[in-house]
């Protein structure tokens, strides 16, 4: 069967729904899950927190072991694809030429890949590790404990989180450019079960890869509005209530809905330039007003001690730790739940990438999926997080309360203690808010995708569809279960993605391989 006509078997499962034109099985089993799990939360009401929070420690504290495991399977694969015999493979053949320079590129897959959680984490995660982690006793210096901060958030934030974007994004650019095969997750699976993939088990695959990237993003969508309300709360005195975070994902799905139908190079494209702009101007900002030399060793400093430390903090479960509850809580609130959370991601994060990548090679791709965004991120973890650690050497232990006592507020604090804090705090409530845009309108272009059997035209009413069912799914679990919920919700759909995605790495050898022989 030709590729072309492999493209008409899958698109002729499509159905028109409610004058959409899409993929019924996928579409309409998602929708069951997702909506299932938001009229259960509303109709259980206070008692589904309970649940929610019971189920994240249950998956955490049984599967724990396999994320952390799994993520540095996947970042060996794909160091072994960057310098590999694979890695002069051009995506979309021998002519391809690039269809976005590569500053557009970069700051796409950037803003795409995790810009919130820069913000939301940037000053409490090396506080909160500062504080308290089990790598650390209470006899060890400033410094020790310092750098050791730093680098469990550089773990968290670092290759392995860009490793898991570039492997499925390279799949998903190899199987769509190179094999003429759909832009969807099933298509990876073409070398190992053949034309099954237009079948069940392809409508299984991608109805896991919705799933996990409505929930992935619902996540994100959820401390983004919590700190867009802190910010807010902090510059004009709005309540910091779950009816204005509901507003403001509201007020975002529609931004981000406008940008979809401006399409990939007006609307996303300029969104995303717009940002990475943005929050190189902020870094800079802190930088200029914070204690500059002090930030630029610390990120010396802190990169290497990272790189020392590597194996230790990318295997390390501290089993034999006397106190294994306490550390079993500390894991599963951190490693575990980032290892899931970008596994979440992957579908979206990888498909999005994937669709703006032709023209480059494996290595370049990789290369650039796995070098300027790390070093971005520590260079952002350096500045701000250093920031807040001086204030702590200085004294000044009020930030690591403040931080504690509320996390989405943290930077805001931060930027308190330097001059211009309200002009800094505008400006980040306006990244925090783009960022948001982006990450919405990104997603939903990929469920669009996903949803429509690897059409990258769908309608205009498709996209305003999905995007409303993310930010749907979003408020109702923020009001019923908080966080926890978003989290539980991610858990539950990483776990088997994180096991497709083994599969994928796989067949996409097998592909590569018989690829170059011909």
């Amino acid at each position: 069967m030709s590729k072309d006509n492999k493209r008409k078997k899958l698109r002729s499962d499509e159905k028109t729904l409610w004058g959409i034109k899409t993929n019924g099985p996928v579409t309409i089993t998602s929708l069951i899950v997702v909506l299932g799990l938001v009229i259960t939360t509303i109709a259980v009401g206070t008692p589904i927190k309970d649940w929610f929070d019971k189920a994240q420690t249950n998956i955490a504290n049984q599967t724990g072991w396999f994320f952390i495991l799994f993520v540095n399977v996947i970042l060996a694969f794909a160091i072994y694809l960057f310098s590999g015999r694979f890695r002069h493979v051009r995506i979309g053949g021998k002519n391809a030429k690039p269809e976005f320079s590569t500053l557009s590129w970069l700051a796409m897959l950037f803003s795409a890949g995790m810009g919130i959680g820069l913000l939301f984490y940037g000053v409490a995660e090396p506080i909160l590790h500062f504080a308290s982690n089990p790598m650390v006793g209470n006899s060890e210096t400033f410094e020790q404990s310092a750098k050791m901060a730093i680098s469990i958030s550089f773990v968290h934030w670092g290759i392995h989180a860009w490793a898991l974007y570039g492997i499925v994004g390279v799949s998903m650019a190899f199987f769509t450019f190179n094999l003429k095969l759909p832009l969807t997750i099933r298509s990876v699976f073409y070398p190992i079960i053949g034309d099954k993939i237009y079948g069940p088990l392809g409508d299984i695959v991608d109805s896991i890869a919705v799933m996990a990237t409505i929930f992935g993003l619902a996540t994100s969508l959820g401390l983004g509005a919590q700190q867009i309300n802190s910010g807010l709360s902090y510059l004009f005195d709005i309540p910091n209530s779950s009816f204005v975070q509901i507003a403001i994902i509201i007020i975002i799905t529609f931004f981000a809905t406008l940008s979809l139908a401006l399409g990939l190079a007006k609307g996303v494209r300029f969104l995303s330039v717009w940002n990475m702009r943005l929050a190189v101007t902020l870094l800079v900002f802190m930088l200029a007003v914070g204690p500059t030399i002090f930030l630029l060793n610390g990120f010396v400093e802190n990169t290497g001690h990272y790189i020392t430390n590597f194996i230790k903090l990318s295997f390390w479960t501290n089993t034999y730790h006397a106190d294994v509850n306490s550390v079993n809580t500390w894991i599963n609130d951190w490693n575990v739940f980032f290892w899931a959370w970008w596994i979440t991601w992957c579908p979206f994060v990888g498909i999005f990438i994937a669709r703006i990548s032709k023209g480059r090679t494996i290595q370049q791709f990789l290369l650039g999926v796995m070098s300027v965004p790390v070093v971005f991120t520590f260079l952002w973890f350096s500045v701000f997080g250093g920031s807040a650690l001086f204030q702590e050497l200085l004294g000044n232990h009020n930030i690591t309360a403040a931080v504690k006592d509320n996390i989405s507020t943290a930077i805001f604090y931060l930027f308190e203690q330097y001059p211009l804090s309200s002009v800094a705090s505008f400006v980040t409530v306006i990244l925090i808010a783009s960022f948001f845009i982006t990450s919405s309108d990104s997603g939903s272009y990929v469920v669009d995708i996903l949803t429509s059997g690897g059409r990258h035209d769908s309608s205009k009413k498709q996209k305003v569809f999905w995007a409303s069912i993310e930010g749907l799914v979003a408020s109702t679990l923020l009001i019923g279960g908080g966080l926890v919920a978003l989290q539980t919700a991610m858990m539950l759909t990483g776990l088997p993605f994180a096991i497709i995605l083994i599969i994928m790495c796989a067949s996409l050898y097998k592909a590569l391989n018989e690829y170059i022989k011909k």
